[in-house]
């Protein structure tokens, strides 16, 4: 799959809550949560623990929140802290998490970005290995509803990139979005792979011999959800698995250990997932079978898709909006 922004408002800001991001380094991953108080912070730096200290944030939780720090703002590595305590259920480390969040410059509190302000909140997974371990720390062992500061540092320019300031952001935490399909199974007709889903709903599948390649999209729901459409435009957030039509997986969000999340309907990945998905229900797990054209055609991708390839996948289609 070709990624775009990872569940947020734009790459740039998705790359703040990655670990390395913006030449930074992430905190120790075996670091558990570190108390219930306010000021307890996830990272063990005494000056940028002082940084994040000294910014204020004005407003309820629930809205959008003001930062205000002195400026130029920085850190040597990405820190995070508790800012104040949700009252919801607590937080454990297999969630995936609706957030909302506000990112500003830390060079002069330009506002980066809101999924306030667009509606379109973000999606984090707590067991998410690319997911600063500091912004793990943060939110796990506390309770839904949770506001998190969180800042990394800025980044020199490259030849490929401008340089960037240094990011700080204020997270809440809205609530935990289910890690896998749930809705009413459908039983598809003979002909197509076969789909096992494991006790935590990861899927397997099996071809069986003689299974003709198809020369069009196949779509076929395995679960139906009882959540809204999927609209083109929409971010979405997903679970899948991708397989060569032999069987050999060569992508998977469960290996991964977090959910994929992207525009549909917009280009931002194959033909065969703008066009099989939309239209879906959130809460549906979908079976696409794509031939080579709406996949990555005569070039394949990489050393895992060769050349005319027909893509099998199982898609859970976790949230959209």
């Amino acid at each position: 799959m070709r990624r775009t922004a990872a569940a947020l408002i734009s790459v740039c800001l998705t790359a703040t809550l990655l670990a390395g991001c913006s030449g930074g380094s992430g905190t120790d991953a075996s670091a558990s949560p570190t108390g219930s108080t306010p000021s307890a912070t996830s990272t063990s730096d005494a000056a940028d623990t002082a940084a994040l200290d000294a910014v204020t944030v004005a407003g309820d939780l629930g809205t959008t929140p003001t930062l205000t720090f002195a400026q130029p703002f920085a850190v040597a590595a990405p820190v995070a802290k508790l800012e104040t305590e949700g009252t919801g259920a607590e937080i454990t480390a297999t969630d995936l998490l609706e957030i909302n969040y506000v990112a500003v410059s830390g060079d002069d509190g330009t506002v980066l970005g809101s999924t306030w302000d667009t509606k379109s909140p973000g999606y984090i997974g707590m067991s998410d290995t690319q997911l600063v371990p500091a912004l793990i720390n943060a939110f796990v062992g506390h309770k839904l509803g949770s506001r998190v500061l969180f800042a990394v540092p800025g980044s020199a320019a490259t030849a490929s990139a401008e340089a960037a300031p240094a990011t700080v952001m204020a997270i809440e935490a809205q609530k935990v979005v289910p890690s896998r399909a749930v809705g009413t199974a459908v039983t598809p007709p003979a002909g197509l792979p076969t789909v096992t889903l494991a006790a935590n709903g990861e899927p397997s599948i099996t071809v069986p011999a003689g299974t003709a390649q198809p020369t069009t999209l196949v779509t076929q729901p395995l679960i139906t959800g009882a959540g809204p459409v999927v609209a083109a435009g929409q971010t979405v957030t997903f679970q899948y698995t991708g397989w060569l039509f032999d069987g050999t997986t060569f992508d998977s969000s469960w290996t991964k250990g977090a959910p994929f999340t992207t525009q549909i309907g917009s280009g931002q990945v194959i033909k065969g997932w703008d066009q099989g998905l939309v239209g879906q229900t959130v809460g549906s797990q979908v079976l696409l079978v794509i031939p080579a054209d709406l996949g990555y055609g005569a070039t394949g991708s990489g050393e895992t898709i060769p050349p005319n390839s027909t893509l099998i996948f199982v898609v859970d289609i976790l949230a959209a909006g």
